[in-house]
């Protein structure tokens, strides 16, 4: 992680732009094709939502602009962020908040996760990392959603992208997903989103 000068941000007259908003954060959602991948997923019998949850990670630490972030009126560039995602408690309808670090193999991540989630029993553990360090998953599995909010506090600081997945549905001969990112538009435009998404896209359908 590193500081860097506001002078040299190449953003700076944008984030000044929206630091005037009372809330600069804005969503989109779109359905992210997950033929391959699926097909990938259950041939290696992994959870989908893990998986999921890799390759978004892994795709966003793949650009620099969304390891960008606001702390204490300055601006920060990660090295890498990591995934801390909603999980449900078996047999109950409550959900807990799991943290852990991406691993480099895709496999390795779903299963370390899956333990994670199975050992942790606490719902809200306390987390020693970095809040700006992490991405906030969620998944709505039961509603193939067309648009989602999200809880957040009004802070314009808050730079934690947020990222839930729907229930997938088949179209024709294709598997889709309904996919939402949620990011503060101090430090991202809609073109940040669609190059990340055209990245999500490509690296998924390397999987098959």
């Amino acid at each position: 992680m590193k500081y860097i000068d506001f002078n040299d941000f190449e953003r700076r007259e944008h984030y000044k732009f929206f630091e005037k908003v009372d809330n600069p954060q804005f969503n989109i959602c779109m359905n992210i094709d997950i033929t391959n991948f699926l097909s990938f997923v259950k041939s290696n019998k992994l959870s989908f939502y893990y998986s999921m949850i890799y390759a978004s990670t892994y795709v966003v630490n793949e650009i620099e602009a969304f390891r960008y972030k606001i702390r204490e009126g300055k601006i920060i560039l990660h090295d890498s962020l990591q995934p801390s995602f909603t999980d449900m408690e078996p047999d109950k309808n409550l959900f807990k908040i799991v943290t852990l670090p991406l691993k480099e193999d895709i496999i390795e991540f779903s299963n370390s996760a899956k333990e994670a989630s199975r050992d942790q029993k606490e719902y809200f553990p306390r987390i020693i990392e970095d809040q700006d360090k992490l991405i906030y998953f969620s998944c709505i599995p039961w509603i193939s959603f067309t648009s989602i909010s999200n809880e957040i506090v009004m802070n314009k600081e808050n730079s934690i992208h947020r990222i839930s997945f729907g229930k997938y549905f088949k179209e024709k001969d294709r598997f889709l997903l309904p996919y939402s990112i949620q990011v503060n538009h101090m430090l991202l435009d809609g073109i940040h989103v669609g190059r990340y998404v055209e990245k999500l896209q490509a690296f998924i359908d390397k999987f098959e």
